[in-house]
């Protein structure tokens, strides 16, 4: 009679584990089914051609079908997590629907620019500083505009009308303000900037409510305040 050696709590817990739970769920669960088979074929097999003299231990049979039942379980509780974060996603879109039309502070150096508009930054220095130099670029990171900024530590509005240093009307698009900042010493200082734009619409991308403002999406967890007051300081 031919005899086969018994299957490993380790070989059914090495099928059970490649199915990769951490991963996508659907293709989670259909690796955990195939290899689930596998298994019951190999088991099947087992108990065909088992020693009558030595039959096959019935706790190593519970361990092997422990091992699945607890990829299973984590299969199903990813799968529960992810609905609950898109459950939650959308419910903080529709709570966000109010804010449709309305002028929103996000935290992002990028403005939306429509033809012949302009944009609104702030920006916050740490520290006081000796000098401060402010330049938008375009999406390509070519600089579009210089002036100087406001020195004095605290946060600073800066309204740029959409023109280059020529007077030349910039055409619609992303615009990113960057703050130059240094002390006495010449040491950099790191200047926290926001954009201020009107959301247009509200959804959930990638489980997450977000705004759109032009092209741009921004998340919801960016949003600083609604409707702020905007008093040019540079």
């Amino acid at each position: 009679m031919t005899t086969t050696s018994p299957i490993g709590a380790s070989t059914a817990a090495s099928l059970a584990s490649s199915s990769n739970p951490s991963g996508s769920t659907a293709n989670a669960s259909t690796g955990l089914s195939q290899n689930f088979n596998t298994f019951l074929t190999l088991l099947t097999t087992q108990l065909q051609n088992q020693d009558p003299l030595s039959p096959l231990d019935t706790n190593q049979f519970t361990q092997q079908l422990v091992s699945f039942s607890q990829v299973e379980q984590q299969i199903n509780t990813n799968s529960n997590l992810q609905q609950l974060i898109a459950l939650q996603g959308a419910g903080e879109s529709i709570s966000a629907l109010p804010l449709v039309g309305q002028n929103i502070e996000y935290n992002s150096p990028t403005a939306a620019v429509a033809s012949g508009g302009s944009a609104n930054y702030v920006y916050t220095l740490p520290s006081n500083a000796a000098a401060t130099t402010l330049e938008v670029t375009d999406a390509h990171g070519n600089v579009v505009y210089q002036a100087s900024g406001e020195t004095a530590a605290g946060s600073h509005v800066f309204s740029w009308n959409g023109k280059s240093a020529a007077g030349v009307q910039m055409p619609a698009g992303d615009y990113t303000l960057k703050v130059l900042a240094a002390d006495n010493s010449n040491a950099a200082i790191t200047a926290n900037i926001a954009s201020v734009g009107t959301v247009s619409s509200v959804g959930v991308q990638n489980n997450t409510a977000s705004f759109t403002i032009g092209d741009m999406s921004i998340p919801m967890s960016q949003l600083v305040t609604v409707n702020p007051t905007l008093t040019q300081s540079n």
